[in-house]
């Protein structure tokens, strides 16, 4: 009987545990859960300035990539003068309402209103979706990238981003993290971020995490990666490994990168020409040819290529739009062309 009686104690021990550990294995938004328990969708927290009536101007297509910090003005105008005067979407995981009067004051528009996409169940909603949808044109602003990854990815959100990309032609634009997003391929930042010296020491770092033609589908940023906050925090070598693991992991023969400055952006119309506006530099990257000679795991990255493994073209921005880029033949103007290569890790 003793024995029984232990062994029942043991049972439920170990029941109790597996319990607490399947309890802890998913950590759910407390307004998931209350809208779980009441059989309600999430609260979904939104900003609107201006009329809440819909309107239906012909948006003009066009991208607005923007590298972070302090917003480009003429940029944003572009991206708005773009909707035709129509209804503006910022949508962002964290923060609040900054956009809104911003970009209400900027462009005689019909609304601006922020939306909170904050969790995957969100981002299935369709009060959240149908707002995406109906706007003329779309903001994605600065936060987290891997946020936007993991809470929108394979979602009714990313469903409605795309169709205004590809089938209403509304121009759409991010800044830093929404930039990061906005490529075919991406840094998803799934385990943090990455520095250059990281990732050149070893290309294959556990916080070097890509995603590649499974996200958005931008006309003109096929097989194309970007990057934000360029110089101003050393992420050009990281962002030459990042090709280097497209064209190993994933067979590209042609990888091209954008890496834009703080303070910058560039605004590529709906015939894949751009312009640089802001107060720095946007940079447009290409492999030459072939790719690393070494890119293996623990071990430095080596992409030479005698010297001319990356064609780069730097374009500095203006208030009023420098230099000229065409996003479908990747020719240049109104700039500086030169290479990248990498040895053993250092980047020249």
């Amino acid at each position: 009987m003793r024995k029984s009686t232990v062994s029942q104690l043991l049972l439920l021990g170990l029941l109790a545990f597996n319990l607490a550990c399947s309890q802890n294995t998913q950590i759910i938004p407390s307004d998931e859960v209350a809208g779980e328990i009441s059989g309600k969708a999430p609260k979904v927290v939104t900003y609107l300035t201006g009329n809440a009536a819909d309107v239906t101007p012909t948006p003009t297509p066009g991208l607005v990539l923007m590298g972070g910090s302090t917003d480009v003005d003429a940029a944003i105008a572009w991206l708005l003068n773009r909707s035709g005067g129509g209804d503006i979407v910022v949508i962002r995981s964290s923060g609040a309402d900054g956009y809104n009067q911003y970009m209400f004051d900027m462009v005689p528009v019909n609304s601006v209103e922020t939306i909170i996409i904050d969790s995957r169940a969100k981002a299935d909603l369709a009060s959240v979706t149908d707002k995406i949808r109906a706007a003329e044109a779309l903001f994605i602003a600065g936060g987290d990238q891997w946020n936007y990854v993991n809470y929108w990815k394979n979602s009714a959100t990313e469903t409605a981003i795309n169709y205004l990309l590809n089938t209403k032609g509304a121009p759409v634009g991010g800044t830093s993290a929404g930039l990061a997003i906005l490529g075919s391929a991406y840094y998803s930042a799934q385990t943090g971020s990455i520095t250059t010296a990281q990732a050149l020491a070893n290309p294959y770092n556990s916080l070097l995490t890509l995603g590649q033609n499974d996200f958005l589908a931008a006309t003109h940023l096929q097989n194309t990666i970007t990057d934000s906050h360029y110089t101003q925090r050393d992420r050009q070598g990281r962002h030459i490994a990042f090709m280097a693991r497209l064209m190993k992991d994933f067979a590209y023969t042609t990888v091209k990168g954008i890496g834009v400055d703080e303070q910058t952006a560039v605004c590529i119309d709906q015939n894949g020409i751009g312009k640089v506006y802001g107060l720095n530099h946007a940079y447009f990257l290409k492999n030459v040819n072939l790719g690393p000679e070494t890119c293996v795991s623990g071990s430095p990255l080596t992409w030479n290529r005698a010297g001319q493994a990356v064609q780069a073209y730097k374009i500095q921005g203006s208030a009023t739009g420098n230099g000229s880029f065409n996003a479908t033949n990747w020719t240049f103007s109104g700039g500086n062309s030169y290479f990248y290569y990498v040895n053993n890790g250092v980047l020249f």
